[in-house]
Parts: C-alpha cells; structure tokens; sequence
C-alpha cells in the first residue's frame, strides 16, 4: 500500500520510465517539446503533456506557433504558459505559405482557395523551431546527460549529431512517420501513439 499521494507519485514515475525503456544510463534528461510537428497525428492534452514529462525530464521546454489574429490560438498560448509556466514556452507568430493544389487535392480540400498565375493555392501555417531548439539545446547542454525530442522533423538529424558526438544520449518521441537518417541519429525511439494514453485523455488543440 502507498502511504500518500507522493509515494503514488514516485511508483507511476519509475513505471512510466520502466514502461518507456529510460533507465538510469540516460541520467539527468531535459525535454524539448516541438508541438506542431507533434500535435499533427495526435489531439494532445497540454496538461497531460506536462505531467507526463515530469515523471522522466528535469525540465520541460515548448515551442510553438501561434497565430495573432487567431483568439483561439492566443487562447491557447495563454494556457500553455500557465501549464509549462512562462520562461518555458518559446513562441512567433505563424506564417501563411502558398500551397497550389493538385488535382487530386482540390476535391477535399476545406481551406479557403486563392488563385495567382500559377493556379489555385491555399495558405497553409508554417512555424518551424528548428534554429531556437538547436540553440538551446547546445546552450544548455553543459546541465544534462539526455536531449529528449519531441518531434518528427528531419532537420534536426544535424543536432542529434553533434550532441552525441559531445558525449549526450538523445531519445526521441515522434508522432508519424520519420527518416531513416533521424531515427539513427537517437538512442532510443519512442512512438507517441504508444504514450497517448498518458497525453490525450482530453481533447485539446490549438484555435484555427
């Protein structure tokens, strides 16, 4: 029997750890959350979110894009900052980039569709945190023994790289699909449908 909620704690912490592989090799872990190349397959609950990388991660940083004409996306970066509290959620505005559709794409699409010289297009929201994850990263490093991913983005290979070179162990989460080269460059893959049971019991996504 477990005497109070802090012992509950600690047993689902060294669960979750044994669940997921991380032994104690990985030593002291901090997590970088790149939520919009996560989010795409799963409708993730950020305070689940949260508390799932407290039972393995000294600390927590989220990357995210929002929209500043959006209320719902500036709703849901207020609430961000709550649950990962301020200092931790890195953020810029989104930006709208030209997709002219195929054939095969006109029939299902729902965006609203544009037209210039080249064809029909939509816009489609870009925000990509590889530079600002990089950066932190390195800058950080010197405090922990494991650089924890969450995401499927192929540029971040060239990280990984040299963050092993420098003697850190990489585990990463992803959320679809990813590169032979990027799964390599981890010691540990972990797929985010297996943890969803941990992170998506509430649905939860960002306005837009």
């Amino acid at each position: 029997m477990y005497n109070n909620k802090h012992d509950l704690e600690l047993f689902k912490k060294q669960f979750i750890r044994e669940e997921l592989g991380i032994t104690d090799e990985y030593g002291s872990i901090f997590t970088f959350i790149d939520f919009g190349n996560v989010n795409k397959k799963l409708e993730i609950n950020i305070a689940l979110l949260k508390d799932f990388s407290y039972y393995f991660s000294l600390s927590t940083r989220f990357y995210y894009g929002h929209d500043p004409a959006n209320i719902g996306s500036m709703g849901f970066l207020r609430k961000t900052r709550d649950i990962f509290g301020k200092s931790k959620v890195f953020t810029k505005p989104l930006q709208k980039v030209r997709h002219h559709l195929k054939d095969n794409e006109r029939e299902t699409n729902t965006r609203n569709l544009f037209h210039d010289t080249d064809g029909d297009y939509i816009l489609l929201p870009k925000c990509n945190f590889d530079v600002e994850i990089s950066v932190d990263a390195i800058k950080l490093s010197e405090h922990y023994d494991t650089f924890c991913l969450f995401s499927g983005d192929a540029d971040f290979v060239y990280l990984n790289s040299y963050l092993r070179n420098k003697g850190k162990k990489i585990i990463l989460i992803k959320g679809g699909h990813i590169t032979d080269n990027l799964r390599k460059s981890a010691d540990k893959v972990i797929n985010a449908q297996n943890i969803k049971k941990y992170i998506t019991q509430t649905k939860q996504k960002p306005g837009g």
